[in-house]
């Protein structure tokens, strides 16, 4: 076969590939009923909804195909995947000398994306001038009282602040709020405010724990609750209890199930559930075992829990939040229908909720799964942003997927334009003793693929603010998203240019 011939072959395949696309991706946007999106987000559902039709197939035999002949642009089309498949199409039309070949995308067209998902970022995080990702801090409770630790966060170069609703209260928020205005007119910058609705999050509450405290491998745990039916006792041999925050959810667990305790740090499995509680056996857990503590997560990434992630507290706080807020944070959504639900309640406290803008967090392989319906239903009437809430990620899908399920939804979410913020841990040990680790500083480099960073609380967060700055406006020389930027490369500069030099 010669070459004309091959790339003829190749561009029936392609265009074969495009038409089947293209009638999938039709078929999603009217489930999605994208049509009665609001106008500037229909152009990205259609390029989310083209994604998914396409990377819902195997596609590195083609682009090991089409990489010799320089055309292995497929695997950077995220936001532009339509005009990514035509300048592919006309490329392949000309080498197999097809006449008169198709017109490439002009260059407007075919940088689209990048122009909406900037847009969608400023309208969600707020304009930045010089560095393009941003960077969000969670407040303490401590800047109730203390303005300057709002002020010194300010001016180290945070462009948002989160209140976590599962602290404090109206009277501390209103105070957090007044000090970051202050903030705001001494540095002359602006900055966001997220208010993460506290959700159904399931804790350790009331505890037994003999010995020494520590639950060990092999040990076993029963799990009570106020619910009817469930008492203080425990089946001989059950030495550990603990009461749940939510101990509704008892009778839905079931044998074989796992269970998680404080972030991972312990996780066994459901040997039985009966009237005096659920009994777990532990399986693994760090050497010399872990303190079990009240407030510490219990996560059960196996059982359907039925959980409305609006619990009557989040509907007290949407109050506050609807009026002071610019984001309001959706901890455990994992469904249209719930984003469907908060909207309705925003609706009820302001005429103009369609402003406000709603950050999913993304947590559970549930809200992994519903993303693009997530997406759909909460792009089409609001500004939308999702976080990837690495820590309950990492339990509920398993730490061994976490850094790929991250790659997949900074993917997912470049190709519907949305802005993500990338969360949990970064910078976590700079932050609580002011000294980073490397790992922490390799993973806070590689977060400049997200719209923005969040940093967690913390005595050295304004330093943190300082140090991630710099990271960022460096990485932004070098990288965009997946595509490399190919800046001239500073270390091998030669004698004449100085070499590796600090400020390369």
């Amino acid at each position: 076969m010669d070459e004309r011939e091959a790339c003829r072959e190749l561009l029936g395949a392609l265009r074969g590939l495009k038409d089947e696309v293209a009638a999938e991706a039709e078929r999603m946007l009217a489930g999605w009923e994208a049509g009665s999106a609001r106008r500037a987000a229909r152009p990205s559902l259609a390029n989310l909804a083209w994604y998914l039709a396409l990377r819902r197939r195997d596609l590195r035999p083609l682009q090991r195909a089409l990489a010799p002949l320089g055309l292995s642009s497929l695997g950077r089309l995220e936001g532009r995947v339509e005009p990514n498949l035509d300048s592919v199409i006309a490329s392949l039309a000309r080498l197999a000398g097809e006449a008169p070949p198709p017109p490439f995308p002009t260059p407007r067209a075919f940088f689209r994306g990048e122009r909406m998902l900037a847009r969608a970022t400023r309208t969600l995080l707020g304009p930045r001038e010089g560095r393009a990702v941003r960077i969000l801090v969670t407040l303490p409770s401590e800047a109730a009282e203390d303005p300057a630790l709002v002020r010194a966060l300010a001016a180290a170069g945070a462009d948002a602040v989160r209140i976590n609703c599962a602290h404090d209260g109206p009277g501390a928020w209103e105070a957090m709020l007044a000090h970051l205005r202050a903030a705001e007119a001494a540095t002359g910058r602006r900055l966001r405010v997220l208010m993460d609705l506290a959700g159904p999050k399931i804790r350790t509450a009331a505890l037994v724990a003999p010995r020494d405290g520590r639950i060990r491998e092999g040990d076993a745990l029963l799990l009570t609750g106020a619910a009817p039916g469930y008492t203080a006792g425990g089946p001989e041999g059950a030495v550990f209890r603990a009461s749940l925050t939510l101990p509704g959810i008892l009778p839905r667990l079931a044998p074989g199930e796992r269970v998680f305790l404080d972030d991972g740090k312990a996780g066994g499995r459901i040997e039985a559930v009966d009237a005096q509680g659920v009994r777990v056996r532990i399986e693994r857990v760090r050497p010399g075992g872990l303190r079990l503590k009240p407030e510490k997560g219990v996560n059960f990434p196996d059982s359907d829990l039925r959980l409305d992630p609006l619990t009557e507290k989040d509907r007290a706080d949407l109050d506050f939040i609807a009026r002071h807020a610019d984001m309001v944070g959706y901890s455990f959504v994992q469904s249209a229908a719930d984003v469907r639900r908060l909207q309705d309640e925003l609706a009820r406290r302001r005429t103009d909720w369609h402003r406000l803008g709603l950050v999913a967090k993304i947590e559970t392989p549930a809200a992994v799964r519903n993303l693009p319906a997530i997406t759909a239903q909460a792009l089409g009437r609001q500004p939308f942003g999702v976080m990837i809430a690495r820590g309950d990620l990492a339990v509920e899908l398993g730490f061994e997927r976490l850094a790929e399920m991250q790659e997949e939804l900074l993917w997912l979410c470049e190709a519907a334009q949305v802005p993500v913020i990338w969360a949990t841990q970064v910078l976590e040990r700079f932050v609580r003793k002011g000294m980073p680790s490397r790992g922490e500083m390799t993973d806070a480099a590689m977060a400049a693929r997200a719209e923005c960073v969040m940093l967690n609380k913390g005595p050295f967060a304004a330093e943190a603010v300082g140090m991630l700055d710099r990271v960022l406006t460096r990485m932004a020389e070098h990288q965009s998203k997946k595509t490399p930027r190919l800046r001239a490369l500073g270390a091998w500069a030669g004698p004449e240019r100085g070499g590796i030099s600090p400020s390369a």
